[in-house]
């Protein structure tokens, strides 16, 4: 009897909770309606689960310590009113920095992290300005305000994201997903290098932090349709922009390096986390499960943050990081050309001709 059970009941029951959980995890909430979506769903599920495995094997290296930084030091991120940012803001404002949010809603998110974080300790330590990186416009509104007020930026922490939202396209005619993670993060990096250059220095890198994602190991850049006019399917769009974030952290950091200034760049995976970047998602008929496998919050913080402020990581830039540790990326990332393709495909698309000049910002 026990050999029946072990035999053949026992990999049906595996199978069924196997098929039961990739239908209620599905990365939307609408079945795939082909091949090619299904086999997307099922890898996504596949790095989705390994994702978490090795969140809770490596649980005991998703360590930062929260060492005081000096006095005028300006963390720049985008997002950061709410789940892994908000827990991002407070660790940064623990290391005595200056922090400085880019938020689609300014009083909403006044109100959201008021009610998280004592008024007392963001006091003349936390800004809140107008920000969607979505929006190219927006971006370089954004970055006018920010150059008028700081003249060197210490970390650029690009955070703001969607997942496998429904098709949409942007006021510039950008698919969603690529703007918000991607394209808007570009172009704002490239507006704001002189801040960042101008607050390096030979004994301190600044540093800019890409929030990236496991399922970029799954990724490819589809340059014949890289705004998904022709075919779209969220999981595909969104593994295709948290790759573009690694190339281009792996490209930003070599033409960095070659011009010798003292910037490190990383690209982060926080983890499986649970949080509202899940909104699209079939798990949100089983929230207990996310509250059960997936990271807090506050967990997930501490690989950005790690990358941000860790004397471990000075000069290690080009790095992509998982549970604060080098973790394995994408083979493209190793290929200097695909990276250098990639880069200057996105600066043709966003019109920019240097992208280590910025010029002055005329709105």
């Amino acid at each position: 009897m026990l050999y029946f059970l072990v035999v053949y009941v026992g990999p049906v029951v595996v199978a069924g909770v196997s098929l039961l959980l990739l239908y209620f995890m599905k990365s939307s909430k609408e079945m795939p309606k082909n091949w090619d979506e299904f086999i997307t769903e099922a890898w996504f599920q596949v790095h989705g689960i390994r994702g978490l495995a090795e969140d809770r094997i490596n649980a005991r290296y998703n360590v930062v310590e929260l060492t005081k930084q000096p006095p005028g030091r300006i963390a720049l991120m985008t997002g950061g009113n709410r789940g892994i940012g908000l827990e991002i803001v407070k660790k940064l404002l623990e290391c005595n920095m200056t922090v400085v949010l880019g938020v689609r809603n300014v009083e909403g998110s006044r109100k959201a992290i008021g009610r998280e974080i004592p008024e007392e300790k963001t006091a003349g330590k936390l800004f809140l300005e107008q920000l969607d990186t979505g929006s190219m416009k927006s971006v370089q509104k954004f970055a006018t305000v920010i150059k008028k007020k700081y003249n060197k930026i210490h970390v650029l922490i690009n955070n703001a994201g969607i997942m496998a939202a429904p098709f949409a396209l942007t006021e510039d005619g950008f698919e969603s997903q690529m703007a918000i993670n991607y394209l808007g993060h570009f172009l704002l990096t490239h507006l704001l290098l002189p801040e960042i250059i101008a607050a390096g220095s030979i004994e301190k890198n600044s540093r800019i932090v890409n929030v990236s994602s496991c399922v970029h190991l799954m990724g490819r850049i589809d340059y014949d349709n890289f705004n998904g006019k022709k075919s779209y399917y969220g999981a595909t769009a969104y593994n295709q922009s948290k790759l573009a974030q690694v190339l281009f952290t792996k490209h930003l950091q070599a033409a960095l390096v070659a011009r010798g200034a003292p910037v490190q760049v990383h690209a982060v995976h926080p983890g499986v986390v649970d949080t509202d970047l899940f909104v699209y998602s079939s798990s949100t008929v089983i929230p207990w499960f996310k509250k059960l496998f997936f990271k807090n919050p506050e967990q997930g913080s501490r690989t950005v943050v790690y990358a941000a402020i860790s004397p471990r990581l000075e000069g290690k830039g080009g790095s992509y990081l998982s549970n604060c540790r080098l973790h394995r990326t994408h083979s493209m990332a190793k290929d200097k050309n695909a990276c250098e393709k990639l880069f200057d495909f996105t600066r043709e698309m966003l019109k920019i001709d240097d992208f280590f000049h910025s010029p002055q910002i005329s709105m």
